[in-house]
């Protein structure tokens, strides 16, 4: 018998066989998983990385508010002293006592508060 040509036999050679096709979609169905696996990899990666900065910088911005927090206190110590410099000075003070007495904002005029026989303890030698 001759080999004829119909539609069916010319569709089936167009396209690949029934086995080829599982075989091709199996193949399609790793690589994207495979791409998926990296993707994901790389996902956590970003996600780890990112949490390790907020971390450092958490850790940095804890030492900076210390060291503020620190500053603070010795300034408030610092304030003490010389408000409590000025207050024994006050009734002592020649160059207030000259002067007329004026609105309590300019009592402690520039010239007031140069004293050089008063030094902070903590900027003596």
């Amino acid at each position: 018998m001759p080999h004829s040509s119909d539609s069916s036999d010319s569709s089936f050679s167009r396209s690949p066989p029934p086995g080829k096709q599982d075989s091709s979609d199996d193949v399609r169905k790793v690589q994207r998983r495979e791409k998926n696996r990296i993707a994901a990899q790389k996902s956590r990666q970003r996600q780890t990385q990112k949490a390790d900065t907020l971390h450092l910088e958490s850790e940095d911005l804890e030492k900076q508010n210390a060291a503020l927090r620190k500053e603070i206190k010795q300034l408030t110590e610092e304030m003490k002293y010389f408000t409590s410099v000025l207050s024994s000075h006050e009734p002592l003070c020649s160059v207030l006592a000259a002067s007329a007495p004026s609105p309590p904002e300019v009592v402690y005029s520039a010239h007031a508060f140069h004293q050089p026989h008063v030094s902070s303890p903590r900027f003596q030698p």
